[in-house]
């Protein structure tokens, strides 16, 4: 007798939720974990076709192919923010009757090769999670034969489909509220790793500044990896240097204002008496932390469900101009300032 999806978490001590995500090779869970669930479902006879069934049942316009581009995994990971994402995206296909496929790309594969696979394999259309990708990277998925829309980023010079963040509106909003709570110049945690976001995050928070009618050169900016044990690795090395903090920080995401707090405490800091900080995203690290992180939220899910909905249009309509969906952000206040 085969096994159950409910058997195989309980076998393996995994969440459902998890035992689910690796057997319809969604996000949300590491490469180790989905080779152990694919392996004890062959083992122990689990009945692949349930999955098929249900794609085919619930999936009548066909399939939509997302690609979750990697360049080095400093940024993308199996992170709360883009499981969610992911998962808006999964609701927003099976809403408008698609099936949902995802794939992982790496800078050093074959590109090319494997997208047209994609599309001669029968995909209505590519959605692509482009936040590690620079603009030379986009020239695989020029002039294919069916649409693309690019998710977290976007391309100047590139005519495409886009749905993305307003970071530059997330980090306006979190300097501006800091110079006007602490009435001090702000700091920037600032990502050592490069990308379109940040380098968004980077253009608001010099905006809030300005405006405050402070100078940019006067704002502390320390460079932190954009993971939180990089981060708090850095700003344990930053102030065992002797470096004196600024009275309060803007960081690039969540991860490095939690690994900065760390160190700040660790160092004799009170957060937020002696130094406040804001992060980005939202993400559910942010309850837990101490003091809880006042940060930017992102509608995560939402912004998934928008790439879907645009996906659905292009295909249905089949002929259209190229739009660029910005979703907005909102402040959400905590302890941490």
């Amino acid at each position: 007798m085969s096994i159950t999806a409910k058997e195989l978490a309980k076998l393996l001590n995994l969440s459902e939720a998890a035992v689910s995500m690796a057997l319809n090779h969604k996000p949300g869970v590491s490469t180790q974990t989905r080779k152990k669930v694919i392996e004890a479902a062959k083992e122990h006879d689990y009945d692949f076709s349930r999955i098929k069934e249900t794609t085919v049942s619930t999936s009548p316009h066909g399939m939509i192919q997302f690609i979750i581009y990697k360049k080095n995994g400093a940024v993308v990971s199996d992170t709360p923010f883009f499981s969610q994402l992911s998962e808006g995206i999964d609701a927003g296909c099976k809403e408008a009757c698609y099936y949902l496929n995802i794939s992982y790309l790496y800078e050093e594969d074959d590109i090319s090769s494997k997208v047209s696979e994609m599309v001669r394999l029968g995909c209505r259309g590519i959605l692509l999670l482009g936040t590690e990708m620079a603009e030379e990277d986009f020239k695989p998925f020029l002039n294919l034969p069916v649409p693309v829309v690019v998710v977290d980023t976007c391309f100047e010079n590139r005519s495409t489909d886009c749905v993305i963040i307003d970071n530059v509106q997330g980090a306006f909003f979190a300097a501006n509220y800091l110079i006007r709570k602490r009435k001090k110049q702000p700091g920037y945690l600032k990502s050592s790793y490069p990308i379109k976001n940040f380098e968004q995050r980077s253009d608001g928070f010099y905006q809030a500044v300005r405006k405050n009618g402070m100078s940019v050169s006067n704002s502390k900016v320390y460079k932190l990896s954009p993971s939180m044990d990089g981060a708090y690795a850095d700003m344990t090395a930053i102030l065992k240097q002797g470096e004196t903090p600024s009275d309060c920080y803007f960081a690039d995401n969540d991860l490095i204002a939690a690994g900065a707090i760390k160190a700040l405490k660790e160092n004799g800091y009170r957060v937020p008496q002696d130094v406040a900080v804001i992060g980005f995203d939202n993400m559910p690290l942010c309850t837990f932390l101490d003091p809880p992180l006042t940060t930017i939220h992102v509608p995560k899910q939402y912004m998934g469900m928008m790439a879907a909905k645009r996906m659905a249009e292009l295909i249905q309509t089949k002929s259209s101009y190229p739009v660029k969906i910005e979703i907005s952000t909102t402040l959400v206040l905590r302890k941490s300032t």
